[in-house]
């Protein structure tokens, strides 16, 4: 197991059959870092073209479709001391009527305290309307916008959108302690990450969370069938599966919203039956009274929800049926 060090010289803005950047295996740890959504880098200068430029992507050796990549999230900090966001909330996340009295969208700029993990609104622009809040201070909660695989059938898609390989989901969950499974659907997976935010609110609904640069380190797992379960479902896993400490859960994307909230729970419905051993029955159970939903990106062409079941509820389960 080896610890890569990778400067990046180049971005990509789709995740795509790309050439790839580094070669790594099994259980290889990476620390490198990303641009921000406009393609600025540490020292804020422009380095890739916008929007959402990836670093990568990162081979790994062996992995093959129907298997599934497993992405250990160890670091991520911002690595200069500004962001950016929008000030409009997406329309597509108001009434109708509502938009008809929108502002002009602007960019606003954060200063970043990153000694005390701390966010404000700089200076020179909490005045006028946003005055109000120029005495706000939030915490540092670092997270990526875009994870994600090349998707499947040679496709190429841009990274301002999601898909069963991931992309861009602005879930906050995407954070330092969370791991992240993904079907494999081309050889060595093809890992890509980008679109640090040092914070960012459910949904993203104004396009953007505190844009900034970041520094990133992550461990890949290859997983053989698409799981650590001999009794994993031949066809592997369909949709992004992740956890934490306390959670497990599944991410759909798509437009509508109720679509990709059918793809995330027919996901974790599977996994609860092919990982957890549970009977549909059962699974479709205890699922109705232990579920909880995120939601992720509410701006893009593709929306994302995460279901969620808390580790607690899932060790009292199981082992018990005798058919």
């Amino acid at each position: 197991m080896t610890t890569h060090h990778f400067a990046p010289d180049h971005y990509v803005n789709t995740f795509g059959p790309h050439p790839p950047v580094l070669r790594i295996a099994d259980g290889d740890t990476v620390i490198t870092t990303t641009a921000d959504a406009h393609g600025l880098d540490a020292r804020g200068e422009p380095v890739a073209a916008r929007p959402n430029p990836q670093t990568g992507p990162f081979y790994v050796e062996g992995a093959e479709p129907g298997d599934a990549v497993a992405v250990a999230l160890e670091t991520l900090y911002p690595n200069r001391s500004w962001g950016w966001t929008s000030n409009q909330v997406a329309p597509a996340v108001v009434d109708p009527e509502a938009v008809i009295a929108y502002h002009r969208r602007e960019l606003v700029r954060w200063d970043l305290d990153l000694g005390a993990g701390t966010a404000r609104i700089a200076a020179e622009d909490a005045v006028g309307p946003l005055n109000q809040l120029a005495n706000l201070t939030l915490p540092i909660a670092p997270m990526l916008g875009c994870l994600g695989v090349a998707p499947d059938h040679g496709q190429a898609i841009w990274t301002a959108t999601s898909g069963p390989h991931g992309g861009n989901m602005d879930y906050r969950g995407l954070a330092v302690g969370t791991t992240v499974r993904f079907p494999v659907f081309v050889p060595g997976a093809l890992i890509h990450l980008g679109d640090g935010h040092a914070v960012q609110g459910d949904g993203e609904i104004v396009g953007t969370g505190i844009e900034t640069s970041f520094d990133v380190r992550f461990t890949v797992r290859l997983l053989k069938g698409g799981g650590d379960s001999a009794e994993m479902s031949p066809e592997g896993i369909a949709w992004p599966r992740g956890e934490t400490e306390e959670w497990i859960f599944t991410i759909g994307n798509a437009r509508p919203l109720d679509q990709a909230v059918q793809h995330a729970t027919t996901e974790m419905l599977r996994w609860l039956q092919t990982e957890y051993g549970l009977t549909a029955m059962a699974a479709h159970t205890f699922l109705g009274q232990v579920v909880a939903y995120d939601v992720g990106n509410c701006y893009d062409p593709a929306y994302t929800m995460i279901c969620k079941v808390p580790k607690g509820a899932l060790a009292a389960v199981g082992d018990e049926v005798q058919l």
